[in-house]
């Protein structure tokens, strides 16, 4: 993986553990190049997190994903250790460029400590530089951390109805 040369530094979090102990922990978001078996292990981990009805993707469909050139496969690291990833789509439509961010995921043992906000700010980050005039996502009303996080980041919710049409 490599980064996309956008000045988004790493950033440094700390966050008190259960035992009352201090973890600190260096977040590195990058936009993933290639697919390596560490990003193979990390969505087959990362995505039963996410979602109990969808596989994991395999080598091919992450590779089609890293390939794609509207979309952006952002994995947060500590070290080799892979804490997190999310989509990015940008994309062109009569209005403009628009972004949606999507499959935000934060491994359960990493959540709490700015994983999350790093990913989301480096996406915000891709989708300015990319010319996208707003950046979209939707999130379940059960994943209160997730929907504080969105919030604090400048996400409003949207007076709209979404819908999905199952092929």
């Amino acid at each position: 993986m490599a980064s996309c040369g956008c000045a988004v530094a790493p950033l440094r979090r700390c966050a008190v553990a259960s035992a009352g102990k201090v973890t600190a922990v260096t977040v590195t978001v990058e936009i993933a190049t290639e697919v390596t078996p560490r990003l193979v292990q990390a969505f087959a981990r990362l995505v039963p997190q996410l979602s109990k009805s969808s596989p994991s993707p395999n080598e091919a469909e992450l590779a089609e994903m890293v390939a794609a050139g509207s979309t952006d496969v952002l994995v947060a690291s500590d070290g080799d250790d892979v804490l997190g990833a999310l989509t990015l789509v940008v994309f062109r439509i009569p209005t403009g460029v628009r972004a949606w961010i999507e499959d935000v995921v934060v491994d359960d043992a990493a959540r709490g400590r700015g994983v999350g906000e790093a990913l989301n700010q480096f996406a915000l980050s891709v989708a300015r530089s990319k010319g996208a005039k707003t950046v979209d996502l939707t999130s379940r009303p059960s994943r209160e951390a997730a929907n504080r996080l969105y919030q604090r980041l400048g996400f409003v919710a949207r007076e709209t109805n979404v819908y999905r049409y199952d092929l």
